[in-house]
Parts: C-alpha cells; sequence; structure tokens
C-alpha cells in the first residue's frame, strides 16, 4: 500500500470515528470543517471525496496532491508532516512485521510508579531501528527507558495492557460543547465558526436537536409498528424524507409534520411492487 493510499485511509478513519458518519461524502463535510478551524487549512469535502475514489477505492486515475496538503493531513492524525507519517505510521494489523522487546526493571530499583514494573516496546521493522553498543554495555535506567520510548513509540503499554499515548495536540472538543452547529444532510454536526463557506448554514447551539433531530437514512426498515407516532416527515416534489424530531426540515425550510400510517406505507418501508415479486 503507498504511503499516499495509507494516509488517505487513515485520515477517513479517524474522520469517520471525530464525526460519527459513515457515508463518504459526510466523513468528508466533517473533514473539510474540522481541519479549516482546527488547522487553518481550507480544502472542499469534493476534494476529498476525489483523494478517497482516486488513491483508496481506487475507481478514478491517481491524482497530484500537493506536499502542503498532504503535511495537513498528516498533522490532522497527529504528526509533524508527511515525511513523519511515512517513517513512523504502522498498521495495527502489521503484527507480523513488528519486534518486541520486553525490559524488566528490577525491583530495587526506582520507580516512578508503582505500576511500571515491566514496559514493553513495539518496534516495526521497518524502521531499522537499532539499539546503541553502550545501551547493549550498560543499561537503561527507568528514567532512560521513558525517554526512549516517548522517542521511538510514541506510547507506552504497562503490563496490565494499559497503553499511555503521547500526543502534543490538545484534545477536540466534543461536538456538544461548541457554540455552533450546522446541518450536513443527515444530522447536526458541531463547529466553532460562525461562517465556514456560502451555502452553509451555521445556527447557535441546541442541544436537544445536536443529539436527537436526525434524517433517516433507511426509510425501507420503516413500519406503521416502529414509526407511528415516532417520527416526522417532509414531503417536497413528491419526495419524502422522514425525521427523528419535530420541527422544521433544514434541507427545504419546511415545516414537518406526524408521520401518518398513509404516508409510512406510501413512502417508507419496502415498495409495494418489491413484494408482489417476492411473493
Amino acid at each position: 500500500m503507498s504511503k499516499i493510499k495509507l494516509l488517505i485511509h487513515e485520515v477517513f478513519k479517524q474522520g469517520e470515528e471525530d464525526s460519527g458518519k459513515e457515508t463518504k461524502s459526510g466523513i468528508a463535510l466533517f473533514l473539510s470543517v474540522h481541519l479549516e478551524e482546527t488547522l487553518y487549512f481550507t480544502i472542499t469535502d469534493k476534494t476529498l471525496v476525489r483523494y478517497y475514489d482516486a488513491y483508496v477505492t481506487e475507481i478514478k486515475d491517481k491524482i497530484n496532491i500537493e506536499p502542503f496538503k498532504l503535511d495537513k493531513l498528516s498533522q490532522y492524525l497527529g504528526y509533524k508532516d508527511f515525511v513523519d507519517f511515512s517513517r513512523t505510521f504502522t498498521k495495527e494489523d502489521e503484527k507480523a512485521n513488528k519486534t518486541m522487546i520486553k525490559i524488566k526493571v528490577d525491583e530495587d530499583e526506582e520507580s516512578i510508579s508503582e505500576q511500571i514494573s515491566k514496559l514493553v516496546i513495539n518496534i516495526t521493522n521497518e524502521q531499522h531501528f537499532k539499539v546503541p553498543e553502550y545501551i547493549k554495555q550498560n543499561g537503561l535506567g527507568i528514567m532512560e527507558i521513558a525517554l526512549l520510548l516517548c522517542l521511538v513509540t510514541g506510547n507506552v503499554v504497562f503490563s496490565n495492557n494499559k497503553t499511555v499515548g503521547l500526543s502534543f495536540i490538545s484534545p477536540v472538543k466534543p461536538g456538544i460543547e461548541k457554540k455552533y452547529m450546522y446541518w450536513d444532510g443527515e444530522r447536526y454536526m458541531g463547529t466553532d465558526s460562525s461562517y465556514i463557506r456560502p451555502g452553509l448554514d451555521i445556527v447557535a447551539m441546541n442541544e436537544h436537536k445536536f443529539q436527537y433531530f436526525k434524517k433517516i437514512t433507511r426509510k425501507d426498515t420503516l413500519t406503521e409498528f416502529n414509526a407511528l407516532g415516532k417520527t416526522w416527515y417532509s414531503k417536497y416534489n413528491n419526495e419524502v424524507e422522514f425525521f427523528t424530531e419535530d420541527g422544521i426540515d433544514p434541507d427545504n425550510g419546511r415545516e414537518l409534520r406526524k408521520s401518518t400510517p398513509f404516508i409510512i406505507y406510501k413512502y417508507a418501508g419496502e415498495h409495494k411492487d418489491s413484494i408482489e415479486v417476492q411473493e
């Protein structure tokens, strides 16, 4: 796997975890807004989708990505730049390409805390790491081991299987703690910016709508039993969309109405034609 393909894959994977979105377009929209807010890096969601199609799914021809953009995408993952990502990133499933060294601290040696009795260093073979001769001859104290872990691995694995990551990037605030939110087509996403770009309506954070107001993307799962009295709908140009809460359809500004048995039967669930074919 090429480093650029790996980078784009990991950016979308992290974007899925950070946003809670599952669709490619939804993740790309989140990344577009988040990158501009946190790294002051402007890139459209359509461009990110093109990168994904070209490098990950490979359904389109490869396109050139400027080095500074690769650097910014690498910084989103916590790396200094693309060179740093290329040299140090290791996929979790690449266990066969690792060498594990266990260093046990002598019981009479002074330690930082009672929990640090055994340290495990994971070193990827790809990085060609070699233990210096003076370490082999003289060994290391606990402080030197901790420093080595910081420089080489970026994380410490304790004997109780707890991993402590080392990061120099401040944690991202949960979406609900942000000042504003915007509709991404399926749900509201949190943001700290009152303006992002034309066509994106930024509104004040409403905790209830942020958590509970969502468009139901799988209309085929709705039935009168599970949707009546629990869903609302918007009809525009003979298209019906269902939502989990009452309010206004963010896409067209129309007031939502409670779903009726007729609306659910006609516009949700399995279509009548498909049922007849199955029978």
